[in-house]
């Protein structure tokens, strides 16, 4: 049978081919329509043809019309017009179209048969690859996987782009903003000061959330995520590699109905708190909120359910707790190493699927004793390198006087006053976001007094 499909002609139409380079030829908004719909020259089998459409491609980036007499001249320049055909067959598409007008429909038959043979591509690199002992077979699936993704989302590789196809796209992401009048361009975060300094979560962005143990990054990841998928409705994803699911959506309900979540996990519930659950479990059952729980997960698992959850939930953002503990392919490398490549697979990862990272991380020691800066990123200096929004949260220690101490109350405190540092911006100013942490709810909210100020 595989013998039977290395025979056959690879899928494709001749005259679908001609009639779209034919309408190329004879209307000019054809053109345009054509490369809005991604078509590429490899989508074409013909060699000839290939060749005809790299040449009307070149003619309109120089804002040239690509007809009969300019597509030739065009050739003759690039040295490619005996591989198109010479010019009596450039001449001859012009008189096979019915109609311009379907340059729609023979583009995407182009494109559909070109799918086609890309596929058949794949299953014959599967097969090679499948035979290849020094291939490990999660390797070669994650290869797979990462191929059709591309092809089932048109998500081939442009080697480069004209500056001005960017800017007309440049120009009119400005126009959406100007109308709008919404400063957030990107996913908000739930918290207003951040917002106004980063104007949201952009897409495309890998972001870090660094902290020392114990300050509350996961408390704040989970405060951001409960704000996207519960109150404006953003699909979204939770990689929880600490923490199990249940301990996750106990947390998320805590914070939610502003229940302790220690009387939660006990039981103890009074009338009122249980009350107070009962009100938020229809708000968080609707909510498009995915979690991810699988430890000791490695990075190609990782990608590979990033890239089915992109795809099949449309999910917007994902959020990864934490990234210490990711584990790497290749156990034998240094760690640094295995967190270097790690780091650049997410923020590659983020740029694939066009939506934030937001991945958490554990500083290093040195961080206990000071507010925490870039060096202090754990395990590798390529986080900071890559990351294009580093936040990192600090609890300021005061230093207290005896007298201080003798008057100090035993217990626990309710409410931390933490700063959300913004430590790099790719896109965007620094600075200091003023939150307070509510212990028993592991919950944050903006200072009392900014609060007040926002409110009068």
């Amino acid at each position: 049978m595989a013998q039977a499909l290395r025979d056959k002609t690879p899928p494709h139409d001749d005259e679908l081919e001609q009639a779209a380079l034919g309408s190329l030829l004879s209307d000019n908004e054809a053109v345009s329509a054509a490369i809005q719909l991604h078509l590429r020259p490899g989508d074409f089998y013909s060699r000839a043809n290939n060749r005809i459409y790299e040449a009307v491609l070149s003619l309109d980036a120089k804002g040239l019309r690509p007809d009969i007499q300019t597509v030739v001249q065009e050739l003759k320049q690039l040295g490619k017009l005996d591989e198109a055909g010479g010019a009596s067959y450039v001449s001859s598409l012009t008189t096979i179209i019915p109609s311009s007008a379907n340059i729609d429909y023979y583009a995407q038959m182009v494109k559909n048969y070109s799918l086609k043979r890309s596929l058949l591509k794949v299953a014959s690199n599967i097969g090679i690859n499948a035979y290849d002992e020094s291939k490990d077979a999660k390797e070669v699936l994650e290869d797979v996987q990462q191929v059709i993704f591309e092809l089932s989302d048109d998500r081939q590789v442009v080697s480069s782009r004209k500056i001005g196809e960017v800017l007309k796209e440049a120009i009119y992401i400005l126009d959406n903003v100007m109308k709008s009048k919404n400063p957030i361009t990107g996913i908000s975060s739930g918290f207003e000061k951040l917002d106004q300094m980063t104007s949201g979560f952009q897409r495309d962005e890998f972001i870090i959330i660094g902290a020392r143990p114990s300050v509350g990054k996961t408390a704040l990841a989970l405060n951001m995520a409960s704000s996207l998928a519960f109150h404006q409705k953003v699909p979204m994803a939770f990689f929880s590699l600490e923490m199990s699911n249940i301990a996750l959506v106990q947390r998320l309900i805590s914070s939610e109905a502003m229940v302790q979540a220690q009387n939660l996990r006990s039981g103890f519930l009074s009338t009122g708190d249980y009350k107070k659950i009962i009100d938020v479990m229809s708000l968080i059952y609707e909510a498009p909120f995915h979690i991810v729980d699988i430890p000791n997960m490695n990075l190609l698992n990782l990608r590979s359910q990033a890239r089915k959850l992109r795809s099949q939930q449309q999910v917007e953002i994902i959020f990864i707790d934490y990234l210490g503990l990711i584990g790497h392919e290749n156990s034998a490398l240094p760690r640094y190493e295995q967190i270097s490549s790690i780091s650049r697979s997410l923020k590659s990862l983020a740029r694939e699927l066009h939506i934030p990272v937001v991945v958490l991380c554990q500083l290093t020691r040195d961080a206990q004793w000071e507010s925490p800066t870039l060096a202090h990123l754990r395990d590798s200096g390529s986080i900071e390198q890559d990351a294009d929004l580093v936040l990192f949260l600090n609890r300021e220690q005061p230093k207290k006087t005896k007298k201080d101490k003798e008057d100090e109350k035993p217990g626990p405190v309710d409410i931390i006053p933490t700063d959300l540092i913004i430590a790099k911006q790719r896109n965007g100013p620094t600075g200091v976001v003023k939150l307070e942490m509510v212990t028993k709810y592991a919950k944050f909210t903006p200072l009392a007094k900014e609060r007040h100020e926002n409110i009068t």
